[in-house]
């Protein structure tokens, strides 16, 4: 495999998509070893077929606010690879959505899908439509709005999205009701729902659950558990709620939480009352965090700061693509931290992965880590399918025996000479050779 010739192409058919561009180059240069010893991929064109989505929906929203004013959005859905099963993948509303970043999302998805054993191939799509600020009547015109394009493409066996930044269970109540009202039937064709009408428990804070039980396993790999650990998180969405939630189940102490506005320290350890806090404030369309040490004046406001110069034990990054880097990850190295666990998409910049990396720091890859949250979305296709709903302790069960299941995959596919684990490269070979090996076996189309 050729990977600068195939790089130069793709940056070349698709100039300016920075996200894109960076993520198949990461997942290309970790498997670019077992390609070159496969030769028939390369016959296949496997690697040219897998970098390009099958198709890209792109369709203007144009909704009304309470005023009467009419405003227009950008619509997308990619729909990257199926070989292994339906489309599958998340919608986010934020304005920072742009065809790059759904094409980096759609494509990291395709390996994230496929490490979770479970039959779902690779998609995602979204906005640039912000929800923040906007009244429920907005939402819910914009939702509508949005799945009238949307509707013709989708399907319990064709592509089911979900959730993602800015989509919750009230937005996604809203787009199933008019593809409900559409179709004309009652399927799973969204994930996400609500617990009255078909959807999972433990669904919103399975990706932050998730990504500390993979934790918990790269911890085991050094006989360390979560016991008496800190913890610092980003973000303060479901994926830092479930995230907190499980470290402090598991005995570790949460330390920090973050937002645009800078970050919050809390040495005695964030738990119990000041998280439903923050699920409060988060509520009520508030994108900060600062007034968290208001209410709790053991807690410290850093304005415009991010949480990695904390001293702790592990890092969760939960928040955005591209909010760690290289001095971020020489600090956290530097202040002793063992283990950083990837709980949102592409957190890390390459710069940063590689510090982790040459330093043996136990790093976690976010299409391992946090598969979680779409694991539990399969579950919820399962539960829909069979017309039946399990226990809470039934789906955590689940999630947590696919998350063992995961990283023993990159342990198997990354595992170095000296013993240890490269879990970039297992994650992304573990992922890729099942999908490559299922489009080798249906042949070209």
């Amino acid at each position: 495999m050729d990977l600068s010739n195939i790089m130069n192409e793709l940056v070349k058919k698709h100039p300016g998509e920075l996200e894109y561009h960076q993520a198949v180059h990461e997942v290309l240069e970790s498997i670019e070893e077992v390609v070159n010893e496969n030769p028939q991929f390369e016959a296949a064109g496997i690697i040219e077929r897998l970098i390009e989505p099958d198709r890209v929906l792109t369709f203007k929203v144009p909704w009304m606010d309470d005023e009467g004013k009419v405003f227009v959005n950008l619509g997308y859905r990619i729909q990257f690879n199926n070989a292994i099963g339906p489309y599958k993948g998340g919608l986010r509303f934020h304005p920072s959505v742009n065809l790059s970043i759904l094409k980096f999302l759609g494509f990291e998805q395709i390996f994230k899908n496929a490490l979770t054993t479970l039959p779902m191939g690779g998609g995602k799509g979204g906005s640039d439509f912000n929800p923040k600020g906007k009244s429920d009547n907005e939402i819910m015109r914009f939702c509508q709005a949005f799945m009238l394009e949307l509707w013709k493409i989708i399907g319990p066996e064709t592509d089911v999205p979900a959730g993602d930044i800015g989509v919750g269970g009230k937005e996604i109540g809203f787009m199933f009701g008019m593809y409900k009202k559409l179709q004309r039937e009652h399927v799973g064709v969204l994930t996400g729902k609500g617990l009255g009408w078909g959807g999972s428990l433990i669904r919103p804070e399975a990706t932050g659950f998730g990504t500390v039980y993979f934790a918990k396993e790269m911890l085991a790999t050094k006989n360390e558990t979560f016991e008496g650990k800190t913890v610092a998180i980003s973000g303060f969405g479901n994926v830092a709620w479930g995230a907190a939630l499980k470290v402090t189940e598991l005995g570790g102490k949460v330390v920090t939480l973050s937002g645009p506005d800078g970050y919050i320290y809390d040495p005695e350890g964030i738990s119990g009352e000041k998280i439903d806090y923050m699920l409060e404030l988060r509520a009520t369309n508030m994108d900060i965090v600062s007034p968290y040490a208001e209410e709790f004046p053991e807690a410290k406001f850093y304005a415009g700061k991010r949480p990695w110069e904390v001293k702790v034990d592990v890092a969760l990054p939960c928040a955005t693509q591209n909010e760690v880097d290289k001095n971020d990850a020489e600090t956290l190295v530097n202040n002793g931290c063992l283990c950083v666990a990837e709980g949102a998409n592409m957190p890390c910049i390459p710069d940063a992965m590689h510090v982790f990396q040459s330093n043996r720091i136990l790093f976690g890859p976010a299409k391992a880590v946090n598969a979680g949250g779409v694991a539990t979305s399969g579950l919820e296709m399962s539960q829909n399918s069979m017309k039946i709903a399990w226990t809470r302790e039934e789906v955590d069960a689940k999630l947590h025996h696919i998350m063992k299941s995961i990283h023993e995959a990159c342990v198997k596919y990354g595992t170095r000479d000296d013993g240890s684990t490269d879990y970039v490269k297992g994650a992304n070979v573990a992922g890729f050779m099942k999908v490559a090996n299922a489009m080798l076996d249906l042949g070209v189309i």
